[in-house]
């Protein structure tokens, strides 16, 4: 059933999807392309920039993967208040915070929670994760801090470090080179924000000074101040107004022509509230640090090394029942190396990557009286890794081939540990060398990824009681780790000068199936007399097993025309999937996100200095949710720069007022409906020389 439903519901999104381009294609077709040279040419540069995640220097069209890239320019045009916002229309990914703002918790193709998606900033890993009744996955990063986002969906990041089944986000913050001009040595912005739903303010300073062509520095601060929202329904959310004090340096040196260190620090204050009675604060300092060195043909030397410390001190207090506070730790230390060489051997084109990297979570958890909090035990992880890949390229063909190596160890109440290699295999064909379709590139890949538990799924101890009913948590050390297998097919499209002499269109399409083993939930289960949940009193146990295989699949969309004077784009994600436990009975996964059909666009006057534009989002509820309908959002979006120096934001999200909830949601703590109508505006103004 749930196959049959994929395959029509894939059939209607492609006539969909190919209709809308086309119309939206054949509209531009009509303007004048006097300035669309500029226009064209800015448009180009922005589609197809370098990713991050990239480790042979691709951009995000040119990967034989699902990836997508969010540019600094859409990051302004969404004004983001919290993570949430960054990813709207991306196809894919999902962030929720079940009517937490202040918290977010990412789902890339149905996975989510305890390092499935590796969530990367400046190379330093947010591990973040805590058991209870809200987001379990936290992570905190202010969108004003980041200049652009790189979203790998699937486990074909294995150069990333072990864990990512789901995929990676990767988070490259903003430095001087991104803020300053080439005529300018120093620079500062101011920009001011208005939410009116929930009454939010937020004040951010950029600044930036460039000593020399070889040494610059670049300061950020933000600070938030935001009250409860409504949602669609005029209900206003409690508890969901957060305050949030942020902090950003980076600098870079460049000690000879061909070397260059960068060095960051990037902390907050976030305070905020899950109920009446209990009161969240959280301080972190991450702190990065890179070092690249090429030879003077950078060739066989391109050397990365990247480190990273990120300190995390949450602190929760409580003033019911159980006044007291309690204390969560996390301090992740992390080494990234790697060395990409680049040679030909006969008709084939090499591009060799080796590396290796390290990860270390030292997790404490304490309460008021000085024990752990035995639902989010004490502990330690490390895990690390070894690769190899080689990026081989022949005229029409591509292969990416990879092989990857990982260890880990738990060290709790118990000791665990294990090690797998992990295969990686793509391959791309150009089969047309001239006309429309030059552009074109068919690719197929599998790839395997390997997620090692998190000390609270291996440790977590201690009792739960509600009225009538009560059950024991029981440490399991002998679980296994999660094991993803992902078969991709896809398509990748450029044009340039399709239509017109300067428009640009670029495309990216893919099927996937993941087979996941050894799945980890917790189920729990009738006490058995003289088991350890009965001699305690509880009639219930409750234990991290590997319970379930997950098998998920889907289509993924994207797709941006660009004339100049006007823009397009278009995105869809599907997504089904099931577990089945071991005793062969199947039912959905409570993780999988609504399908969606985005369409965005938009025009721009005034030499550009003008845009105006829109997005429409169809959300069909999948069939787990017991609680999530279908629903559709309409945004619209503008802004006006009537100089270089002074800049005016306007958006409106929601603007029919409908009330929705994500099904993705962990809903031991309620189900929150999402914020309804929201009016933003904003203003920046800026000074350089």
């Amino acid at each position: 059933m749930q196959d049959n439903s994929l395959n029509g519901r894939l059939g209607l999104l492609c006539g969909t999807s190919i209709v809308t381009l086309a119309l939206s294609m054949g509209a531009m077709a009509e303007e004048d392309p006097s300035m669309m040279m500029a226009d064209a040419a800015g448009s180009v540069t922005l589609l197809d920039r370098i990713t991050v995640v990239s480790r042979t220097g691709d951009s995000a069209l040119d990967t034989l993967a699902s990836v997508s890239q969010i540019s600094g320019e859409e990051l302004e045009r969404r004004m983001a208040s919290n993570a949430n916002d960054i990813f709207f229309g991306v196809p894919g990914i999902k962030v929720y915070s079940n009517g937490r703002p202040a918290v977010s918790n990412i789902n890339i193709r149905g996975l989510q929670d305890a390092g499935r998606v590796a969530v990367i900033v400046d190379g330093a890993r947010q591990n973040f994760h805590k058991a209870g009744h809200e987001v379990a996955r936290m992570f905190w990063l202010d969108p004003e801090l980041v200049q652009q986002v790189d979203v790998i969906r699937g486990p074909s990041a294995n150069t990333f470090g072990s864990g990512a089944i789901g995929g990676v986000v990767y988070f490259e913050t903003k430095k001087a080179e991104d803020f300053l001009r080439d005529d300018e040595n120093y620079a500062l912005s101011l920009t001011g924000r208005y939410e009116s739903n929930g009454s939010g303010w937020t004040t951010s300073a950029v600044g930036a000074y460039r000593f020399n062509e070889a040494a610059s520095i670049l300061g950020n601060i933000v600070w938030r101040d935001y009250g409860d929202y409504k949602d669609g329904g005029g209900v206003r959310v409690g508890h969901s107004g957060f305050d949030v004090l942020s902090g950003h340096l980076k600098g870079t040196i460049k000690p000879t022509e061909n070397s260059e260190l960068t060095l960051g620090w990037t902390g907050s204050r976030d305070e905020w509230s899950s109920k009446a009675t209990r009161d969240y604060r959280l301080d972190s300092d991450m702190f990065t640090g890179e070092f690249k060195i090429s030879d003077a043909e950078e060739k066989w030397v391109n050397l990365n090394i990247k480190g990273a410390i990120n300190d995390l001190d949450l602190r929760q207090t409580d003033t019911g029942t159980r006044p007291g506070t309690t204390g969560y730790d996390l301090r992740t230390s992390s080494l990234d190396i790697w060395n990409t060489s680049y040679f030909e051997t006969g008709l084939f084109a090499h591009e060799l990557t080796v590396g290796g990297d390290w990860v270390y979570d030292d997790f404490t958890s304490k309460t008021g009286n000085g024990a752990a909090d035995t639902y989010n035990p004490t502990g330690t992880r490390s895990v690390w890794g070894a690769y190899v890949q080689d990026k081989i390229t022949y005229d029409w063909l591509e292969i990416v081939a990879g092989l990857r190596y990982d260890s880990y160890e738990l060290e709790g109440s118990g000791k665990s540990s294990g090690d797998r290699f992990s295969p990686r295999l793509s391959v791309g064909v150009s089969p047309f060398s001239e006309g429309a379709l030059s552009g074109l590139q068919v690719y197929g890949s599998y790839a395997e990824g390997y997620r090692a538990p998190n000390t609270s799924e291996a440790y977590i101890t201690g009792g739960h009681s509600f009225p009538g009913f009560s059950f024991a948590f029981l440490p399991n050390p002998d679980l296994k780790p999660e094991t993803g297998k992902t078969w991709e097919a896809g398509v990748n499209y450029k044009a340039d000068g399709l239509i017109q002499a300067d428009d640009t269109l670029r495309l990216k399409a893919a099927y996937f199936h993941n087979d996941i083993k050894d799945y980890i939930t917790i189920p729990t289960f009738p006490a058995m007399p003289g088991s350890e949940c009965a001699s305690l009193g509880h009639t219930m146990c409750a234990q991290y097993q590997n319970m379930y295989s997950a098998r998920i699949q889907g289509f993924e969309l994207e797709s941006r025309y660009d004339a100049g004077h006007y823009f397009a784009g278009l995105s869809a994600s599907i997504i089904d999937g099931h577990q089945t436990d071991r005793s062969g009975v199947r039912k959905d996964l409570t993780t999988i996100p609504s399908a969606s059909v985005t369409v965005d666009g938009g025009m721009r006057f005034l030499e550009r200095r003008l845009t105006l534009g829109g997005e429409v989002q169809f959300n069909k509820a999948p069939s787990g949710s017991s609680f999530a309908k279908d629903y559709t959002l309409v945004n619209l979006y503008a802004n006006y720069q009537p100089n270089e120096n002074l800049r005016f934001d306007f958006r409106v999200d929601n603007l029919f007022d409908k009330r929705y909830v994500l099904p993705i949601v962990d809903t031991s703590d309620g189900v929150f409906a999402q914020p309804g109508l929201t009016v933003k505006l904003g203003a920046t103004v800026r000074f350089g020389g």
